[in-house]
């Protein structure tokens, strides 16, 4: 099982990420699980939805060492890394599309923690929003969360900012689109004029003006992208009480999601 969900090649990228394990200087204490156990366990929980004390003793470790070590890597911003070492890996072998790039959102409930907030498609039930950026094909290249109540026209910037420098196959890093297609929400003139102080070209659908169906033809691949995170059951409900904990588990499922178009040649489903 520990082999199935953490194949060689993603435990390869994730060794180049993983803090050293910590040396006791007195020497003895506990032996130390493997973290490719761990991380296995962690993608287990992540896919199924399960709660941490459900995690299967095959895979070793008991789920409160698994949880310590999950809060540990998150702090170390260790899932941040492992995606961006992914799309390294797509962006060198000429995978990634920066032609068009698309913007979008999803809510879904959340039963406590912070950056929660009243969903308005949920007849105001606490829930919160994961805000995606991909490139043309559909690959998450940055995300973000925020309460549910949250316009999603707050969401561009700094999803635009957080595009990481990116390989590419021929030249320097790349972390700008030419062109950002948004639906109806973005329809902000102060949100057009910056992203042309950014040299990209703004493709955002205008109120009253633009069919939804014209520019849907570019934006689709964004939805598309927001219901293959539906694979990582763990973001039907928001269950963390912590946010960062929570970014984590979408983190995972982007990483995922590039894993398989590395591995496969198209993204995992």
């Amino acid at each position: 099982m520990v082999e199935r969900l953490v194949p060689d090649r993603l435990w390869e990228l994730f060794e180049r990420v993983v803090p050293a394990a910590p040396v006791r200087p007195q020497g003895g204490g506990r032996r130390r699980y493997s973290d490719r156990n761990v991380l296995a366990a962690i993608l287990f929980v992540a896919a199924s939805g399960c709660t941490w004390r459900q995690t299967p003793e095959a895979f070793g470790p008991s789920w409160s060492t698994v949880y310590r070590r999950f809060a540990e890597w998150s702090q170390a911003r260790v899932w941040a890394k492992l995606h961006r070492l992914v799309l390294d890996e797509l962006g060198s072998q000429g995978d990634l599309d920066w032609s068009r790039c698309a913007i979008d959102s999803v809510n879904m409930r959340a039963l406590k923690g912070d950056l929660t907030g009243p969903n308005p498609v949920d007849r105001g039930k606490k829930g919160s929003k994961i805000h995606l950026l991909t490139d043309r094909s559909g690959l998450p290249l940055s995300i973000g969360i925020s309460a549910a109540n949250t316009h999603d026209s707050l969401g561009l910037e700094p999803l635009v900012r957080g595009i990481p420098p990116i390989r590419s196959r021929r030249g320097p890093r790349r972390r700008r689109p030419a062109k950002l297609h948004a639906d109806k929400g973005y329809d902000y003139d102060h949100l057009r004029r910056w992203l042309r102080s950014r040299r990209i070209v703004p493709r955002i659908a205008r109120r009253g003006v633009d069919s939804s169906a014209r520019l849907g033809r570019h934006r689709w691949t964004v939805e598309r992208t927001v219901s293959w995170l539906g694979g990582i059951r763990r973001l039907h409900r928001r269950y963390e009480r912590k946010a960062e904990h929570f970014l984590v588990f979408v983190g995972i499922a982007a990483t995922l999601i590039c894993y398989g178009r590395l591995t496969r040649g198209r993204p995992a489903r």
